[in-house]
């Protein structure tokens, strides 16, 4: 990772050349390779990457579109080292839907990335927790961009609440002002930050529709931000109030079924998000709408467990840690 005389760094970078036949078989090899900025991009030293489900589900071939040989990652933050001079120097994060799919990634000691897809880091938030902010919280406000912001008094209902977009989901809607209702598989209360209460409703327990209309007084939810998809398909159309919006960004079983005359009669609008499509520089504005709230408080990125923080070299136990699903946000430290 060292400079030399025609410009750019010598970086250590992951490396997988082809797909694995499952998570287990994932072994990326470390090697080096030049990395130079062009016109209207920086060089970022990374200082920490997080792994995503995202990319190991593209090591292993459930992306076709994925291109190897590559280098991983979405999410990253780090130091500019290389670029406009307003950046020198700079604390940044970012993310993307391309970085570490379509072209090189953040698994590495450096990255490449546009100018415009780098994010100045809010002060209070570490550089390790700046990583692990991109794609469940991008994923989050992205759904509710393309559904309609979260209004005050209105009611979100989280479908899968206690995972990394469900919590993000919450926080964002509790910033807004909005009344946020969780869903869970068990009895376990919300795990994360919120700005105002949580209710928790066990889907273990009963209907989980049913307590969603006692709870709204027989109205339901404006709201139904569904992390999951099918094992919640049902009870989240059930809980969708007249004129009420329903995010999907995920599914197990791909086809439901899917009762028309219900939705129309209930004027319900049905929205998917696929933050894959997002661009580098799109999905740095996505950040760049958030960054206020992290500066503020009013959102926390998410812990980082000093045993969910891994050196480069183990990359591979990192990845099946991600798709066992580990409750930690999992991140890469390419100094270790």
């Amino acid at each position: 990772m060292t400079a030399g005389p025609e410009g750019g760094v010598l970086a250590t970078v992951l490396r997988l050349d082809a797909k694995a036949p499952d998570a287990e078989s994932v072994a990326p090899r470390i090697e080096q390779r030049r990395l130079s900025p062009g016109p209207g991009d920086v060089l970022v030293e990374v200082r920490a990457a997080a792994v995503n489900p995202s990319d190991v589900k593209a090591a292993i071939g459930l992306m076709p579109y994925a291109v190897f040989p590559r280098t991983p990652g979405r999410d990253f933050a780090g130091v500019v080292v290389e670029g406009p001079a307003e950046l020198l120097g700079a604390e940044v994060f970012g993310s993307s839907g391309d970085l570490g799919i379509r072209r090189d990634g953040a698994h590495a000691s450096h990255l490449v990335v546009e100018a415009d897809a780098v994010v100045r880091k809010p002060a209070g938030v570490s550089l390790q927790e700046a990583a692990g902010i991109g794609v469940p919280f991008v994923t989050a406000l992205e759904g509710y961009r393309r559904a309609g912001m979260p209004k005050p008094g209105e009611v979100v209902l989280v479908m899968g609440l206690n995972g990394k977009v469900g919590q993000a989901a919450a926080q964002i809607a509790t910033w807004r002002g909005a009344r946020v209702i969780g869903v869970v598989r068990k009895a376990e209360p919300y795990a994360g930050h919120a700005s105002g209460p949580v209710e928790v409703i066990d889907s273990s327990a009963g209907d989980v529709a049913a307590r969603v209309r006692e709870l709204t007084g027989g109205n339901g939810a404006a709201i139904v931000f569904n992390t999951v998809g099918d094992p919640y398909y049902q009870d989240a159309h059930r809980s969708t109030a007249k004129l009420g919006r329903q995010i999907l960004i995920s599914a197990v079983n791909r086809i439901v079924e899917f009762n028309i005359f219900e939705f129309y009669r209930g004027r319900h609008t049905y929205v998917g998000i696929d933050t894959l499509a997002l661009s580098s520089v799109e999905t740095a504005d996505v950040l760049r709408e958030l960054a206020p709230g992290f500066a503020e408080g009013a959102l926390r990125p998410f812990p980082i467990q000093p045993s969910a923080i891994y050196p480069l070299r183990e990359a591979a136990r990192a990845y099946v840690a991600v798709l066992g699903s580990s409750r930690d946000r999992i991140i890469l430290d390419p100094k270790a």
